[in-house]
């Protein structure tokens, strides 16, 4: 028997390798065996009651011609299914339905699992898929950089160490107080990320069971023309980058299962394998820190993460992501040296300068459209900063302009950097701890 060959040895190549799943031409170069997609149509069949062949193509989203064909030929063969009708001359226009025998098997096959969308990928190909698609691949440029960062207000310093961050594709470690850009930073970096197209599965194939991977929620499908001779499993998305904070917990970086439908979630790890995932908030989920750190000690040294199936089988799935843990917590309180010593960038996002203060408040202003007064906001500092010995956050200048906004609306006066204005909106602001 002719050895399968994975979608990697096939792929279009360009100078970057670039990864593109070809469509298969048999069922043996699907990776799935007979059984396994028969127990697919008869499902989809089942729900449906009847569909043109073509239909039960493109629910399974394999090709018609080498693969489905042959596994309604089986069916037929064991008179699961039969044919009732034509609306074309060309056999993927036949129409079929379910027979009683079918239905029986359908049932068992639904014991055993629900799950009835697009053919899922073997572990395998999928492993070899994000390794050709590495984020770590992308290398970023200071140009790139600055264009990606611009309508932020960041130190020489802080963007200096950020660029090597990124080109890492591994961990980086934001810290500071809150309300300095932490969050904008992670996510304009995000935004960069999202230049680049990659492609991931519907759902991956596990000694049987289904491990669902794209959704609607955290992947965006590519804007560019689609690509001919690709496996319609494979759907091309925009680098993931997916944003989780309090309600991140051990039991969702395993695997999910449903047990009324019997089949599983892909953790959030492994929807964000080629992209970003953003432990936002850091320190302040329902899980203790430590707890959730020493999760992620192997898949940061070995770039591998171990998933457990509800048997108990435990599975390896590659971990190629650019993972970002922001925190307004105290790294002492929150890790350890083992831990910071696998982080490969430690980057503390501090407080703005008065000169970066005046930037920002300066074109938050112009966004806003509220006329800038260099004496109002020397008012402010003066007023409400030095004489109070207040610390400054990068997030004041937006809040307290929306605030001095609201003040000028209900005043039904023209907002602007007066005096009056200034004080009712810090009053109204600020709050003495």
């Amino acid at each position: 028997m002719a050895q399968r060959t994975p979608p990697s040895a096939t792929a279009t190549a360009t100078m970057s390798s670039r990864f593109v799943p070809p469509a298969p031409t048999s069922i043996q170069e699907t990776g799935l065996g007979m059984g396994f997609l028969s127990d697919l149509a008869i499902k989809i069949l089942y729900f449906e009651g009847s569909l043109q062949g073509r239909e039960i193509a493109e629910a399974m989203k394999l090709p018609y011609t080498g693969v489905v064909d042959q596994v309604l030929e089986f069916l037929k063969r064991e008179k699961l299914c039969e044919v009732r009708g034509t609306s074309g001359f060309a056999e993927s226009s036949y129409q079929y339905v379910i027979a009683e025998k079918g239905r029986a098997v359908a049932r068992e096959a639904l014991e055993r699992s629900n799950y009835a969308g697009p053919a899922p990928v073997t572990l395998e190909d999928y492993t070899i898929a994000i390794q050709r698609q590495s984020v770590s691949d992308i290398v970023v440029h200071q140009r790139t950089m600055r264009q990606a960062l611009a309508h932020l207000v960041i130190s020489e310093k802080t963007f200096a160490r950020l660029g090597p961050a990124v080109n890492s594709g591994r961990s980086i470690f934001l810290f500071g107080h809150p309300g300095n850009g932490k969050t904008a930073i992670a996510e304009a970096i995000g935004k960069m990320i999202l230049g680049d197209a990659m492609y991931i599965p519907y759902a991956v194939e596990v000694g049987g069971h289904v491990i669902r991977v794209f959704d609607n929620v955290n992947h965006v499908p590519a804007d560019a023309p689609p690509e001919r001779n690709v496996d319609p499993r494979w759907v091309r998305i925009q680098r993931p980058v997916i944003i989780t904070g309090g309600e991140l917990t051990l039991e969702t970086l395993d695997l999910v299962y449903d047990p009324n439908n019997k089949y599983y979630e892909a953790p959030f790890q492994m929807k964000a394998n080629g992209g970003m995932l953003l432990i936002d908030d850091f320190g302040r989920q329902q899980v203790r820190p430590r707890d959730l750190l020493n999760r992620w000690i192997v898949p940061l040294e070995k770039r591998v993460d171990y998933l457990t199936l509800h048997t108990g089988r435990k599975i390896e799935i590659p971990f190629n992501v650019l993972i970002v843990f922001s925190t307004n917590l105290a790294p002492r309180d929150l890790v350890d040296e083992a831990f910071l010593r696998r982080i490969r960038h430690k980057i503390e996002i501090e407080d703005p300068t008065w000169e970066e203060y005046r930037e920002i408040f300066r074109r938050v202003c112009q966004a806003k459209g509220v006329p800038y007064d260099e004496q109002g906001l020397a008012y402010l500092i003066q007023e409400h900063y030095l004489k109070r010995n207040r610390p400054k956050r990068a997030c004041h200048p937006r809040d307290i302009i929306d605030q001095l906004i609201d003040t000028a609306r209900y005043l039904n006066v023209p907002p602007t950097l007066s005096k009056d204005l200034i004080d009712r909106a810090c009053e109204a602001y600020f709050v003495e701890i």
